[in-house]
């Protein structure tokens, strides 16, 4: 008896980290069920479109996608940030076959199933205890909650992705204990706010091993330390406890590295973006840090022409960078986002003023950036190798998160491998990057 061909599915996952583990749960139970990936739309029996719905600019490219989708396939499933609201995607494409909102594994998995029933194969029935990754093998991310409690006034994630849910310590310990298990180097820590882990659950404890855990920040950090990779901290809110964290950063337990999502300095613009946590003792805050832990680098992320945004305010955050001294950062400028309550403020700061004030901030923290990178010339490093060439490979160090922060581009006397951690002198560096030699392995 002939064996029915597996059903193939198409992925396109758009949006953050946080939607991409989306993704790969949603991946791991169709390979669980005997489907195949397939790598173009065009040789798929469905598609599923895993939309991004935080900015305009991001429904546009995920309607974009979901587009070349209907054109190549015409079989379409549409979940994610996007599908929580669906009317615009029900406008431009009725022909789609699902649409279901974030995390919504189950509707996913159902629309599937009405399209293109499983074929039941045990041969292919067989995923790994780690799940399907979309990342390389040596890092991942590892989700420790859902949803958001904060509401800044630009955002809707919290209105797409709902409150915090936050998962149990020992089913976090769990999932990095088989991934670390399966070769995977370099944990990155996410979630919409991963110092409010916990939070939701009164920090409740549960068993790990031979002993109480509990959902906390800290707690949890410690833990992961212990397992012999890299731990990364992303989405960090720099709320009076995150100080706890820095002390296992100088103990080697994870990365000296914090990932907070500052947004601005100016106190009146921070009030009118309804940040969390006292932000006007962050300068001394981040002395103190540095001060325990001199290896600690910081990554943020700003918005410039936010409404009522004046130029003293931009010139606050200016002369707040150059204090701060933040080592890797990303900078927006503000788009407006339907159903954010920042549309109610008014005084909007005209495109030309946003795209000037966005010049002036990333000039400026060109020279911070390549002022911060000089120190470290001369300097040991340890590399993970993340793309290997013919004659120099390409890895990051600690201080580099995955596809946002810089590189180290490294020559090596022999052949190196990609997720291997080496030893690298650094020789030089410019304004994102270091450029150096494998010292030892």
């Amino acid at each position: 008896m002939q064996q029915a061909a597996a059903p193939k599915v198409s992925f396109v996952s758009l949006g953050c980290p946080k939607a991409l583990v989306d993704s790969e749960r949603i991946i791991t139970r169709l390979r669980a069920e005997g489907y195949e990936l397939a790598r173009k739309h065009d040789g798929a029996d469905i598609v599923i479109v895993n939309t991004c719905g935080f900015l305009d600019s991001a429904k546009q490219e995920s309607l974009g996608a979901i587009g070349e989708a209907m054109a190549e396939n015409g079989k379409v499933i549409v979940t994610g940030c996007m599908g929580a609201e669906p009317e615009q995607i029900e406008a431009a494409y009725p022909g789609v076959l699902s649409i279901s909102g974030p995390q919504q594994y189950e509707s996913v998995l159902e629309a599937v199933h009405r399209a293109l029933p499983p074929v039941h194969n045990p041969h292919l029935d067989l995923v790994p205890p780690q799940g399907v990754k979309l990342t390389p093998r040596h890092y991942a991310y590892l989700k420790i909650s859902e949803g958001c409690n904060n509401r800044c006034s630009f955002c809707i994630i919290p209105k797409l992705r709902g409150d915090l849910v936050s998962r149990s310590a020992n089913d976090v310990l769990r999932e990095a204990e088989r991934l670390v298990a399966a070769g995977v180097k370099e944990l990155l820590v996410i979630s919409q706010d991963t110092s409010a882990y916990g939070v939701d659950v009164k920090y409740a404890e549960s068993p790990w091993k031979d002993r109480q855990v509990r959902a906390k920040f800290f707690d949890l950090a410690k833990e992961l330390g212990d397992l012999g990779a890299w731990v990364r901290l992303q989405y960090v809110y720099p709320y009076p406890h995150v100080d706890e964290v820095i002390g296992l950063m100088t103990e080697g337990k994870i990365l000296p590295y914090l990932d907070i999502p500052f947004q601005h300095a100016s106190p009146d613009v921070l009030k009118a973006m309804k940040r969390p946590a006292a932000q006007e003792k962050t300068l001394a805050r981040i002395k103190k840090w540095r001060a325990e832990c001199p290896d600690l680098t910081l990554r943020s992320t700003f918005i410039v022409g936010f409404p009522g945004e004046t130029d003293s305010d931009f010139a606050y955050l200016l002369d707040w960078l150059e204090e701060a001294e933040i080592d890797r950062l990303g900078c927006f400028k503000y788009e407006p986002v339907a159903g954010a309550a920042s549309n109610a403020i008014g005084n909007a700061v005209p495109d030309e003023i946003k795209q000037e004030r966005w010049n002036a901030l990333m000039a400026r923290q060109q020279k911070i950036s390549a002022r911060r990178l000089k120190r470290k010339v001369g300097t040991r490093q340890q590399i993970i190798v993340d793309e290997v060439g013919p004659t120099v490979a390409k890895g990051r160090s600690k201080a580099d998160a995955p596809q946002i922060d810089g590189a180290v581009y490294l020559c090596s006397r022999r052949p190196l491998k990609v997720g291997e951690i080496v030893t690298a002198k650094i020789e030089r560096s410019d304004q994102y990057d270091l450029h150096g030699s494998v010292a030892g392995f």
